[in-house]
């Protein structure tokens, strides 16, 4: 997926520094940055060379831009022509004083960002919406490259320099140091001519960036503890690269400084933002193959840098849209493409994270909280509504959204589809002048105790086109009314008896805890698909189950997260690996990984066929994993791919109409453009909550009756629960709500309730988990609670849950 943008008609002449206005004249608004004469030159010939450099910028191509106003998902319409640096940066020190002068600090002084004119956002296709993806470039795709320009020598090392700086902080005189960071940073070839390990190497391939790693990270890390002077000089460096780099098609060398750019912690600042926002800009503009070194490259930086260079474009983020300080920037209406830009550099990280394993940092740490509190329906809107348009929405870098966001837009998304169906229902009813009827708004599934399963299949399969209104359970028999309880009963009751062992839809495997498709063979899926349902529909009302699927399973149910028009189309279908099996059956997988790395002979030690044998209902049955598999050895020439087509067909092939039944049932409740925000770990969190606890949160949100939180009984209550170790802290949640994670909203969410109970002090205390509820009877010490709790939850199973 690329992040380039179509070209833009713009004139050649707004690239020029100060296009339109005579050459060294000051901007009234945003002044230009002029070139500094040489020392003892004459006036006529610094004009000469002006000039000059004036007709060669006219020559220069315009800069790749977004046809269309793209950054309008946060000021829609603005579609301004843009200008360079040069309308925004104030004039540098325009002549230089003499030699004498030449170690003083160049005053930066910070640009009139209020008058910087609208930039063209680069906006990627909106319905292109999965996440960026570089794996499906070749390993060694090259643009075009022009030719690498020559290289000044630079001899200074890293020892060098950390002497110059170390001399420079015992004697105060900065001017080596000075010229060092003022000298490298003025041009792309001089930062690579600092930073490359090798001048005379090409380093053109996307597994070395050829950077000297070690010596940016200590020449950044000496900056922030440098004079003023020095630091405002690499920014002026720094305008002045950019300003030059605008010369169409990108050599290594250019990406290389990019690479190393990006990196100045300078950026955290908010008065460096200006630059940054141009740095990111540039970087976002080019082509997909540069972009595909570029993430390549980023996936060698260390974990602790790599988490710094996320955090500082979300910050970036973060401000632009509510700034601490708004005068510190231009107006939103003036930079629209700030925000673009930052994301889709973002997005490169996010490739790049996503191409180890284990990733560098977790996925989450893409996430910004901030995206929480604007008005995410209408990013959903624009992302789905203007799918040719090249309208900018957080939507298309679902990466950056949280879970708890993601959360919202599925709920608001399932509730106007609710409302939308309900509403259907309600004028066809009236269209045929028959008597609305109040039961017609509500999915109403009627099941008895004694046949739980078999009801709820026919319920569910009679009433497929209510499935999208508001669940509401009645058990036959018994009164009462559907508050969410019985709801939440129904779920908990059906999910327990048809995961149970002797029921055979479902393998649990005791290594790792988790349930697994059984292989065997059936002539009716449809409790597969009763099983999808039920998922879809706690989803769907924000129910939250008990179920043990490996992350694989998830993996699967995105494939694809929408379901094809072509029946024939295969779904359910994902790249399995080794990793995915060991979280299922971590044995088996664990004698495949040794398979590996047998350094003997594999073909006469194991004696192995591309064939796998199941035993199904007592009969032991064999299957090719190729054709003629069972006349194919395995050697230590092909046992990768045994390995791998044996891995495919326990995850895939053996269980594939089980799976396929089970996608449909999910997908025929949770069907929505919303699915393809998410990732298969936030399915997961969405159907069965986050493993993480924390019970001081649970402590602030717990409700009580019949008690006071400054009650003792109350008091002894939460230093026990505090002082459990996460094992009994999972217990007790499980004991009082049926399952011991937690929502996504987090603990507040689980509306935790303890209400006294006057039975008597040798009772045990009880849970109502269809109300998260906890009955505790007032005990008259800690260690008689302790005592009691510890073994209530201990022994859950069998009394105490409705």
């Amino acid at each position: 997926m690329s992040l380039q943008s179509p070209p833009a008609a713009t004139a050649a002449a707004d690239l020029r520094p100060g296009a339109g206005i005579p050459p060294g004249a000051e901007l009234s608004q945003g002044s230009a940055v002029p070139r500094s004469a040489e020392e003892g030159g004459e006036d006529e010939e610094e004009e000469e060379e002006e000039g000059e450099k004036e007709k060669e910028r006219e020559k220069l191509p315009p800069i790749p831009s977004a046809s269309s106003a793209a950054a309008a998902g946060l000021e829609r319409g603005a579609k301004n022509q843009f200008s360079t640096f040069s309308n925004f940066i104030t004039t540098i020190n325009q002549k230089k004083e003499g030699i004498g002068n030449r170690n003083s600090p160049t005053q930066l002084v910070i640009p009139n960002i209020k008058n910087v004119r609208d930039l063209p956002p680069i906006c990627l296709d909106v319905r292109q919406k999965q996440r960026i993806s570089i794996d499906t470039l070749p390993q060694e795709q090259k643009a075009p490259v022009p030719p690498e320009p020559s290289l000044p020598i630079r001899t200074k090392t890293v020892k060098d320099f950390q002497d110059d700086v170390e001399k420079a902080k015992s004697s105060g005189d900065w001017k080596a140091v000075h010229d060092f960071y003022s000298t490298t940073f003025d041009s792309f070839l001089e930062i690579n001519a600092a930073f490359k390990k090798d001048t005379s190497s090409p380093f053109n391939t996307i597994e070395d960036s050829g950077i000297n790693a070690k010596f940016v990270n200590i020449v950044y890390d000496a900056l922030l503890n440098t004079p003023q002077d020095v630091q405002k000089s690499v920014l002026k460096g720094i305008i002045n690269g950019l300003l030059q780099e605008w010369k169409g098609p990108r050599t290594k060398d250019d990406l290389r400084a990019y690479c190393i750019l990006l990196q100045n912690p300078q950026f955290s600042n908010t008065s460096t933002y200006v630059i940054y926002a141009h740095l990111l800009r540039q970087i976002a503009a080019l082509t997909e193959a540069d972009h595909h070194f570029l993430v390549h490259w980023s996936k060698k930086i260390s974990q602790r840098r790599f988490k710094q260079l996320v955090d500082r474009l979300l910050q970036f983020i973060s401000l632009r849209l509510f700034p601490a300080k708004p005068e510190e920037f231009p107006p939103m209406v003036k930079c629209t493409w700030w925000i673009p830009s930052a994301t889709k550099v973002l997005a490169l990280f996010n490739a790049a994270n996503s191409l180890i394993s284990p990733p560098i940092i977790s996925y989450t740490d893409f996430y910004n909280s901030t995206l929480d509190h604007i008005d995410l329906m209408e990013e959903y809107h624009n992302w789905q509504c203007y799918g040719n348009s090249h309208r900018f929405s957080f939507c298309q870098y679902p990466f950056i959204i949280s879970i708890a966001a993601k959360k919202v837009i599925i709920q608001r998304d399932s509730e106007q589809q609710m409302i939308s169906i309900a509403r259907q229902s309600l004028v066809d009813k009236v269209s045929r002048r028959q008597k609305p009827d109040m039961n017609m708004l509500f999915l109403n599934v009627k099941v008895r105790r004694t046949h739980l399963v078999s009801d709820s299949l026919d319920e569910l399969a009679r009433k497929r086109a209510d499935l999208k209104k508001k669940l509401k359970v009645t058990f036959v028999g018994e009164a009462g009314l559907d508050m969410g309880g019985l709801t939440k009963e129904w779920f908990l009751l059906l999910i327990r008896q048809i995961f149970h062992p002797d029921y055979g839809m479902f393998t649990y495997h005791k290594d790792s805890h988790c349930h697994w498709f059984s292989s065997f063979k059936c002539d009716n899926y449809s409790e597969f698909r009763l099983v999808g349902a039920l998922m879809g529909l706690a989803v769907y009302n924000s129910i939250t189950l008990d179920i043990r699927f490996p992350p694989c399973c998830y993996k699967k149910l995105l494939s694809p997260p929408i379901v094809p028009c072509d029946h024939n189309t295969l779904v359910g279908i994902c790249d399995v690996t080794l990793d995915d099996l060991f979280q299922i059956m971590p044995e088996l997988a664990h004698g495949l990984s040794e398979l590996l790395s047998y350094e003997g002979n594999v073909e006469e030690d194991f004696y192995s066929t591309f064939q796998v044998f199941q035993e199904e209902f007592g009969v032991i049955k064999s299957y090719n994993l190729k054709p003629n598999g069972d006349k194919i050895p395995v050697t230590n020439q092909n046992r990768k791919e045994y390995v791998q087509l044996y891995v495919d067909f326990l995850l895939n092939k053996s269980i594939y109409k089980q799976f396929a039944a089970f996608y449909y049932g999910f997908h025929s409740v949770c069907a929505s453009y919303a699915l393809l925000l998410l990732r298969p770990e936030e399915v997961e969190i969405l159907v069965c909550g986050s493993p993480e606890l924390d019970m001081s949160a649970l402590q602030r949100s717990t409700q009580y009756e019949g008690y006071q939180k400054t009650d003792l009984t109350i008091r002894y209550f939460w230093d026990v629960v505090l002082g459990f170790s996460l094992d009994l802290q999972k217990k007790l949640l499980h004991f009082a709500t049926g399952s011991d994670r937690v929502p996504v909203g987090g603990m507040a969410d689980l509306n935790f309730k303890i209400s006294k109970s006057d039975t008597s002090t040798n009772w045990l205390p009880v849970a109502h988990t269809c109300f998260n509820q906890l009955c505790l009877p007032p005990y008259k010490n800690k260690k008689e609670l302790k005592q009691k709790l510890i073994i209530g939850i201990s022994n859950a199973e069998g009394f105490g849950l409705e």
